[in-house]
């Protein structure tokens, strides 16, 4: 049977396209990151944390909550949130405020957090925890490399107003 050469030329074309292209630099290493380079401090904390210093097991306390999030939201924010920052030794008594949105000011009083002059979630550094607020008990979530979490994980910043975004000194 014979088809017409029209039909054959878009599949050849996908094809082509398709295709990995081979580059002469293909089998050199990948460039390492020195420890404590500015580079290794992007790689930890985000593209964002260079202009911050601060205490490196906020990324563990978003390794924990990540690690015990749900897929959907349980309304249980602060919750999950305090038990990973406790966890992770960033802090070393339970908060004891209910509200989501009162997260930061008691992190800021008890706790020697401080709030960063960030104004876009997205611009957190990983492991900040960014505070939100609304007519009900508000929000909050821990950044991670690839988007939020709490006792959820999201790729995207929670649809609230923002508070604020607070990390603890070194």
């Amino acid at each position: 049977m014979h088809r017409p050469a029209s039909i054959f030329y878009p599949c050849i074309l996908a094809a082509f396209l398709s295709a990995p292209l081979a580059r002469a630099n293909d089998s050199a290493p990948a460039p390492t990151i020195v420890r404590n380079s500015p580079e290794h401090t992007i790689a930890l904390f985000g593209h964002h944390a260079a202009q911050f210093k601060y205490d490196r097991r906020m990324i563990r306390a978003a390794e924990i909550a990540a690690s015990r999030a749900y897929a959907k939201p349980t309304w249980r924010c602060w919750h999950f949130v305090k038990d990973a920052l406790l966890d992770s030794g960033v802090i070393a008594s339970r908060p004891v405020s209910p509200w989501a949105k009162q997260a930061g000011d008691e992190l800021c009083s008890k706790f020697g957090f401080r709030k960063l002059p960030v104004r876009n979630p997205k611009d957190a550094p990983v492991g900040a925890v960014i505070v939100y607020g609304g007519a009900d008990a508000g929000h909050v979530e821990l950044r991670t490399d690839s988007g939020y979490v709490s006792d959820f994980i999201s790729r995207t910043p929670y649809p609230r107003p923002l508070i604020g975004v607070y990390v603890k000194d070194t």
